[in-house]
């Protein structure tokens, strides 16, 4: 009787540099170095524009970092929703957990955030990634923070019940669930459920918090995620 290998999985950054150290890994079996190193460069432009802001506008050390995919890229009332702390913004559209891995180095670590809040996983489940895959992407990303600034605290901010991506709303429920149970075994880590506040009494998403495509949100969107990010903030 022989065994079954079954793949091991793994964060991208971490089969990146393995495979750019020489080494070869069953993490992405069907997987170049090629491709890894393209979905790994795929932002660049967007990463080196924040960097050169950071050149002639050095954000604050010590602050609020708000970082993920487009619902944070188009929070562009970030600052006056939270007067009383310093924030930056650091959201770039269409990004996945694991863009957020990758680019770690340059648009997280340098600031040497208090705090971090990170919304993104939607678009991974889009993409066709499991829950689980979602999960193993945070656990990733709290670890190279945590390597490297052990004091930050982190708050995930909980997958929106977006009426575009409703078809996924079993998916998002449980990818929601497994960071959550992870986020309550670790006192560094947060979660902000946004989730049931954006639903209605018919338990499907309020269309009136969501813009006309019916995945990014409307002001009033932002009102609400203002009301349940601030305590994290206040802590």
């Amino acid at each position: 009787m022989t065994s079954r290998k079954h793949p091991i999985l793994c964060p991208a950054w971490l089969a990146l540099a393995v495979l750019a150290a020489g080494f070869t890994t069953d993490c992405f079996p069907q997987t170049t170095a090629t491709n890894l190193q393209a979905k790994a460069s795929r932002f660049q432009n967007e990463i080196e524009a924040f960097e050169r802001s950071d050149r002639t506008n050095p954000p604050p050390q010590g602050a609020t970092l708000f970082i993920g995919s487009s619902s944070i890229a188009l929070w562009k009332t970030l600052a006056q929703d939270f007067p009383g702390h310093r924030v930056i913004n650091r959201g770039f559209g269409g990004s996945q957990l694991i863009d957020s891995v990758n680019y770690a180095e340059r648009i997280v670590l340098p600031y040497q955030p208090k705090r971090i809040v990170l919304y993104a996983g939607g678009n991974d489940i889009n993409e066709g990634k499991s829950p689980q895959q979602v999960l193993a992407d945070y656990r990733a990303f709290v670890a190279k923070v945590q390597a490297a600034l052990p004091a930050t605290r982190i708050a995930y901010i909980s997958i929106a019940p977006n009426p575009a991506r409703w078809a996924q709303v079993d998916k998002v429920r449980e990818a929601n669930r497994l960071i959550e149970d992870y986020a309550r075994q670790h006192p560094q880590l947060s979660f902000i459920n946004v989730f049931p506040r954006m639903l209605g009494t018919d338990e499907l998403p309020q269309p009136d918090l969501f813009g006309p495509d019916r995945l990014h949100m409307s002001p009033k969107g932002y009102a609400l995620w203002k009301e349940l990010v601030g305590p994290f903030l206040d802590e």
